[in-house]
């Protein structure tokens, strides 16, 4: 399946669309000086995807806060609350899938990037069953993974620095998808640059950064020349949610804008020098006017209120531009439509030897594209639910099956799938199932552990085994009493 989105279009109006489960798995890189469309881009991904993911955007300058006007994200002023403050935030979000936008424009570059490495640390440290998939879009990455020390301590560089690479090196297996944009790539450090599989290159002049786009583009560096021909909002696009070949950009409009837009060119006041100079110098030699008192920034909300709106967040229909009726269901439909999608996933190749993790960011993410909600089935109701639609488990409201699922209540939900199979079996008098098909369903090619797990399960007193003198097996179940055929030869 794919979530794709569309970004822009080509050099023949045809549509350019971007992956973005794919995109999960394979991180982006973007890169453009300034004025090239960079931040742009970056909106156009962050608005046509806001219905479908999680997003969490690190906002240097403030420019996405107004996500917060149209598509409900919760923006988090970093200067505003103290360092453990902020770890509750960002553990609250990630337990309740709440889009944000953290703004770091109060602060200087150093409280930035402290800011920053605590934050997404607590975001990459959040417990296994917290591990839903997100869109992590860090802007101005360079600021918080420089290639080279700056003016900054060494210990802020080495904490942001860990944090970023934790973020595009391991974030994966833990849903985080980290969306890097740079002015240059040459101040950004490799080992950041390097874990992205995706690439979207917009305009650039020095020859040190042309040469490296057109490396990881995979043009030759005679070709290199394009890049810096390209015009604002253009872009070369290249990898595995994108395009298998290099394809030219043109991103598309967006809803939002910056908080701070750049003033047009108003000509100079129609005035004398004479009356300038006078106006200039006048009153020099008197004492220095009292310095006006500072502008008090709008006062933020306190961290328990903050973090009372993101529990509550829960964004739906009503939090879009668009409202969708046509996607309102009713309880009975929602459920119909979650145990379809577990039946779905059941039944592909190769399901049943995934991590629960990586089945669960699937599972949601199928959930989004058909206007779903995942947030009544968490991390344990889904790995019971997919061990059932892996056994086949269609009614589980059925007198038979309510009675099977209370005696399997005993079992964790790793050693549910196999027995559910058997039971199955056994239910309707049909052959023990084989060690390859319980290895299947349990995911491992090891039918060792096969006859282990039905040993544990005969300790536990939900099974009997009898081998005839044939060898054939068969398993009774003696509490609902039920028992499969021999297993056939």
């Amino acid at each position: 399946m794919s979530a794709a989105i569309q970004i822009g279009v080509d050099q023949n109006d045809q549509p350019i669309t971007l992956d973005v489960e794919e995109l999960l798995a394979t991180r982006l890189l973007v890169q453009g000086n300034s004025g090239s469309g960079k931040s742009h881009l970056l909106r156009r991904l962050l608005e046509e995807s806001a219905a479908i993911i999680q997003q969490i955007v690190i906002d240097p300058e403030g420019d996405f806060v107004t996500l917060a006007d149209v598509f409900g994200h919760i923006v988090i002023d970093g200067a505003a609350y103290s360092p453990p403050e902020l770890i509750r935030l960002a553990s609250r979000i990630r337990q309740h899938r709440a889009s944000v936008v953290l703004a770091l424009d109060g602060l200087e570059i150093e409280g930035q990037m402290r800011c920053a490495a605590l934050f997404l640390s607590a975001l990459f440290d959040a417990p296994h069953e917290q591990w839903f998939p997100a869109l992590v879009v860090v802007d101005e990455a360079q600021l918080f993974a420089p290639a080279a020390a700056g003016e900054v301590s060494d210990e802020a560089r080495r904490l942001s620095l860990a944090a970023m690479t934790n973020l595009m090196c391991r974030g994966r297996k833990r849903g985080l998808a980290g969306i890097v944009a740079t002015q240059r790539l040459a101040k950004l450090a490799k080992n950041v640059a390097a874990e992205a599989s995706n690439f979207l290159m917009g305009r650039t002049f020095l020859d040190i950064d042309m040469a490296r786009a057109a490396d990881l583009l995979g043009m030759e560096r005679r070709q290199a020349e394009q890049i810096r021909d390209l015009a604002r909002g253009q872009f070369l696009g290249l990898g595995p949610a994108i395009s298998r070949r290099p394809v030219a950009v043109r991103i598309g409009a967006v809803r939002t804008g910056a908080k701070v837009v750049m003033q047009k060119m108003v000509p100079p006041p129609n005035a004398m020098p004479d009356e300038l100079h006078a106006l200039l110098h006048a009153d020099l030699h008197l004492d220095p006017a009292a310095p006006p008192e500072p502008l008090r920034p709008a006062p933020q909300p306190a961290a328990e209120a903050l973090i009372e709106q993101i529990t509550g967040h829960a964004p739906g229909p009503e939090d879009l531009p668009e409202p969708a009726p046509a996607f309102v269901r009713s309880a009975e439909e929602i459920e119909a439509a979650v145990s379809s999608i577990l039946l779905e996933m059941a039944a592909e190749d190769g399901n049943t030897f995934q991590p629960q993790a990586k089945l669960f960011q699937d599972f949601t993410v199928r959930c989004r594209m058909q206007r779903l909600t995942a947030g009544h089935v968490d991390m344990h109701q889904f790995r019971r639910r997919f061990a059932m639609a892996v056994a086949g488990v269609q009614d589980q409201t059925s007198e038979a099956w309510r009675d099977i699922l209370r005696v399997s209540s005993v079992l964790s939900d790793d050693l549910l799938a196999p027995f559910l199979v058997i039971a199955r079996a056994a239910q309707d008098g049909l052959p023990c199932p084989g060690d390859d098909e319980l290895a299947r369903v349990y995911g491992t090619n090891s039918q060792g552990r096969i006859r282990r797990l039905l040993d544990h399960y005969e300790r536990l007193g939900l099974i009997v085994v009898r081998n005839d003198f044939s060898g054939r097996r068969s398993v009774s179940i003696p509490e609902l009493g039920f028992a499969t055929e021999p297993l056939e030869a």
